[in-house]
């Protein structure tokens, strides 16, 4: 908020499909003119954030609104002001383009060759999703079965992740095992609700847009259910969770927070997704050696020992 002319102006901005339910004016930049957002101008600007999100650019919507001191209320459990959720005035839409690297898709596909599912968990919304999705080669467009959900749809068809003794989402047990020692409580031990449903939507499901952390951190839940051997990549505080939460948690080593750091097994100093594929080749390699040596020595020993029993018995 600042004020200009002796005129006290709030500014936001966020995601395009949220600041602009909450506009009810455009500024006309010609005219220099407030009018009234119309269903005919609501669809052209909805038209304009579809285009940009089907070329892999990620909205934002700016906005504006006059406001006096006393319209200044409390925040709710989201930190959203009251003031900020209704008549705005729609000033603008912008597209910005996150340039995937070069060597993403070549990674991606790598992984697919080695046996390993790859899935994308991000905040755009889903049309934006989609698109880098397949310019990633994570969506095969000859893949029908392909499932793309926003995280909330997700978390509420599978239950959420409820706790196995209570079957409730929030319950009394304690996390910390030593603290539940201490306390002598029962620890918490996370599932999901409706694994039922999970385990159908699991084997589609390539991408989760507008994700909250909750959701990423169902998601890795599920997946170490059914068995599956489950890696993490995330580089900030929310990513903490599910980075835990997982079999192997990759944080960003450059752009990554600190919290992300700790809560990781392995952090990529290059911050490079190709760097994930070079750990599961030397970690494969290195397990594939380990396996060959001990049947190697298996293998020579039990001979060895066999050998020791027969001739001691024949020699006798």
């Amino acid at each position: 908020m600042i004020e200009l002319n002796g005129r006290k102006l709030l500014f936001t901005k966020g995601a395009s499909e949220m600041v602009l339910k909450c506009c009810n004016q455009i500024y006309n930049q010609e005219t220099q003119m407030l009018e009234p957002l119309t269903h005919t101008k609501l669809a052209n600007i909805e038209q304009a954030i579809l285009q940009m999100a089907e070329e892999s650019l990620r909205t934002l919507c700016f906005a504006y609104k006059d406001i006096g001191i006393e319209d200044i209320d409390t925040a709710d459990n989201l930190g959203v002001y009251e003031v900020e959720k209704q008549n705005l005035v729609f000033v603008a839409i912008i597209g910005v383009k996150d340039i995937p690297r070069p060597e993403v898709p070549h990674a991606i596909e790598a992984c697919k060759m080695a046996g390993i599912r790859v899935r994308m968990v991000t905040g755009d919304n889903i049309v934006t999703a989609r698109a880098i999705a397949r310019e990633v080669g994570i969506i095969d467009p000859k893949n029908t079965d392909s499932l793309v959900m926003e995280g909330v749809d997700f978390v509420d068809r599978i239950g959420g992740v409820v706790c196995k003794a209570c079957h409730t989402i929030v319950c009394p047990c304690e996390r910390d095992a030593k603290k539940a020692e201490e306390k002598k409580q029962t620890v918490r031990v996370d599932v999901i609700g409706k694994m039922d449903v999970f385990m159908e939507l699991a084997p589609k499901l390539d991408v989760l847009a507008r994700s909250r952390p909750t959701d990423k951190y169902a998601l890795v839940t599920g997946l170490k259910e059914m068995g599956h051997v489950v890696a993490v990549t995330g580089d900030g505080t929310n990513d903490a969770p599910a980075l835990r939460k997982a079999d192997v948690g990759f944080a960003m080593g450059i752009n990554g927070t600190e919290v992300a750091r700790q809560a990781a097994a392995i952090i990529l100093l290059d911050d490079n997704f190709n760097s994930i594929v070079k750990a599961v080749m030397w970690g494969r390699n290195i397990y594939d050696s380990i396996r060959k040596f001990v049947q190697f020595q298996l293998t020579v020993n039990v001979v060895a020992v066999l050998l020791t029993l027969i001739g001691a018995v024949v020699l006798k």
